[in-house]
């Protein structure tokens, strides 16, 4: 009788410790951005090695528009359980927070892991009347918003660093807003914008040209294109960015997906897919990735009031 019982109570136990496992279904990876952008190449890299070390299926949803702000707000709002997590760029939780009203912040999520440090390129528009860089600041001081560029919405990244740039060469520019670099790199492809600034990879997944980069040396896969600083315009800027989920996730669930993470970045496939889109692997554990958008959220706020782009 006692053996019975004791052998029903280990039974017991092994049930419940299978069913607290984690993950013991399929997990969703939410991109605050719509498909064909740097971040949702990024998640669809990601997403076969990721599944893969976490031994379940990972499911890339798309929640785009308003520069990342409406699927990191459905993020932060998500149930804190581990099965819904998303892939974020540092923008939409180091500065929009800083330039409109949100409904979250930087403490609404658990930092898992950081994936990418992506540099940022000025890419050149199909059918833009000028070639280079050079030419890019000539046009703009002819008049008035003569330069029409894009970015994936107000305060966007992208938004500030060309911000940046036309207010160290002095030309007042018109910038259309798109929902993200998918839509925003169709208008170039179609003559709608001169000119954007974005990862190298969309440069390399559309055909348009890098004309210069918003780095301190040549990227070494673009060894032909200078850096806006040989040009006289030192800014520099990066989109880096990694999963996240909502704030209260279990400790057990987040070091889950913190070791998937790594084991996916550090994956041959995921390698070679990154290097393909010209993307840079950058694994951080959730701890350093944390603080490395805490700084810059610090830094945002600032360059954002600078910039007349603060709330």
């Amino acid at each position: 009788m006692f053996r019975a019982l004791a052998a029903a109570c280990c039974l017991f136990a092994a049930v419940a410790q299978a069913q607290d496992a984690f993950p013991s279904r399929p997990v969703t990876l939410m991109v605050a951005y719509p498909p064909g952008g740097n971040t949702d190449l990024m998640a669809r890299a990601l997403q076969p090695e990721l599944s893969r070390a976490l031994g379940q299926t990972v499911v890339v949803v798309n929640r785009g528009g308003a520069a990342g702000t409406i699927g990191s707000a459905e993020l932060a709002r998500a149930r804190p359980d581990g099965y819904t997590i998303g892939i974020t760029p540092n923008n939409p939780v180091t500065a929009q927070p800083h330039a409109i009203a949100l409904t979250y912040g930087l403490d609404s999520f658990r930092f898992l892991c950081r994936v990418y440090d992506n540099p940022q390129v000025v890419i050149l528009g199909r059918n833009a009347p000028f070639r280079d860089f050079q030419g890019l600041v000539a046009h703009g001081r002819t008049a008035r918003e003569a330069l029409v560029y894009g970015a994936p919405g107000n305060a966007s990244t992208q938004h500030i660093l060309m911000a940046a740039l036309m207010k160290r060469a002095e030309v007042e520019a018109l910038m259309v807003s798109f929902t993200g670099a998918g839509p925003m790199s169709q208008a170039a492809l179609g003559g709608q914008i001169m000119a954007f600034v974005e990862a190298s990879s969309i440069a390399a997944s559309t055909g348009l040209t890098p004309i210069a980069t918003l780095t301190a040396e040549r990227l070494p896969h673009l060894p032909e294109v200078p850096t806006v600083g040989e040009l006289g315009f030192p800014v520099q800027g990066s989109s880096h960015g990694g999963l996240i989920a909502p704030a209260g996730i279990p400790d057990a669930a987040a070091a889950a997906i913190e070791r998937a993470c790594e084991a996916a970045v550090a994956s041959e496939g995921f390698r070679t897919t990154a290097q393909r889109l010209a993307s840079v692997p950058a694994f951080l554990p959730g701890t350093a990735f944390r603080e490395t958008f805490a700084a810059e959220s610090a830094a945002n706020q600032t360059v954002l009031r600078d910039l007349g782009l603060a709330r």
